[in-house]
């Protein structure tokens, strides 16, 4: 996915964010009830992480230099990481905080109508930018499962706005309830409850969020399906002997580091080895442009198997 694609899923959610939290809190003050409040405070978190992530993308586009030399495509993985503690921290925390204090000390809720016509206001405009993000996905992800494209996504801006939004709709479905269970049954301690809830779908969120951003900040490695195909390209040349070693790690959603150890055939002098190199770099830059940084190593398979023994070794 391209970063304008990646921009477009956020503004559209920053601007819904904004709007939909001006809303919350008015219909709050009014109203005194928790779970709107709540969900005020889930939409500030929301506007926040929109503008961090939005941050990130441009820290990621800025060009290598002396103490960066890989360039700065990581940051987008840090911050989204951040994301994941605020959601926590302070979505989730308040959130729950909210919802104890009203769920021990219940009151009642006035002018309920505001918090149905905000709530309905808000369904609208989490709806059209969740809808904007969904498509988005949809297009990065093909035919691959969902849950499957998010556990292998390299690019978390995307799946970021995409879990934030989901749990933005089941916030407000389970806002609606509480309101609705404390204005027509007269049972304040579900506004509390609502509150609750909120606070633990955001912390589930973010618990996935984080377990997803620290794959990514910590490196992963490319799709099995891009190193099989690297493989291949290998495989092919009659003046390989064998691929010992074949390494990836993703510096940013669409730049990836490639390490190999190749066998040349014993026949080969330096010149030609030097050659094939040169070949196969640009062969494989040719077929991946994520690929921008190609390293490969020439080596006989007992020296690189006698290499990690000694490493297996250090390391025990």
């Amino acid at each position: 996915m391209s970063v304008h694609q990646s921009k477009k899923v956020i503004y559209a959610a920053l601007a819904g964010n904004s709007l939909i939290a001006v809303c919350k809190f008015i219909a709050a003050g009014f109203t005194g009830s928790s779970a709107m409040l709540s969900e005020g405070i889930h939409s500030v978190v929301d506007s926040g992480n929109q503008i961090l992530l939005l941050y990130g993308i441009k820290k990621a586009g800025q060009d290598p230099d002396e103490k960066h030399p890989f360039g700065y495509g990581m940051e987008l993985y840090f911050w989204t990481f951040v994301v994941a503690i605020l959601i926590f921290a302070i979505g989730s925390g308040l959130s729950l905080y909210e919802g104890f204090k009203h769920f021990l000390h219940p009151e009642p809720i006035t002018a309920p109508g505001w918090n149905y016509g905000v709530l309905i206001l808000s369904m609208i405009f989490e709806g059209a930018a969740w809808t904007i993000a969904y498509r988005e996905f949809n297009k990065m992800r093909g035919d691959t499962p969902i849950f499957t494209a998010i556990r292998h996504s390299k690019d978390p801006t995307v799946f970021t706005v995409l879990f934030e939004d989901t749990a933005a709709m089941i916030g407000l479905f389970i806002a609606l309830a509480g309101v609705a269970g404390s204005h027509l049954y007269g049972i304040h301690q579900l506004d509390g409850l609502a509150s609750i809830g909120i606070g633990l779908v955001l912390a589930i969120v973010a618990v996935l969020l984080a377990i997803e951003s620290k794959g990514l900040l910590i490196g992963e490695g490319a799709d099995p399906k891009i190193i099989a195909e690297i493989r291949s390209v290998v495989a092919n040349d009659k003046r390989i002997s064998r691929i010992n070693e074949v390494l990836t790690m993703h510096l940013g959603p669409t730049e990836i580091l490639l390490n190999a150890s190749i066998d040349f055939i014993d026949e080969l002098d330096a010149r030609d080895v030097e050659f094939a190199i040169s070949e196969f770099e640009t062969e494989i830059k040719k077929r991946f442009p994520e690929i921008r940084r190609v390293f490969i190593e020439a080596q006989n398979w007992s020296a690189h198997l006698a290499d990690l023994t000694k490493d297996g070794e250090e390391n025990e």
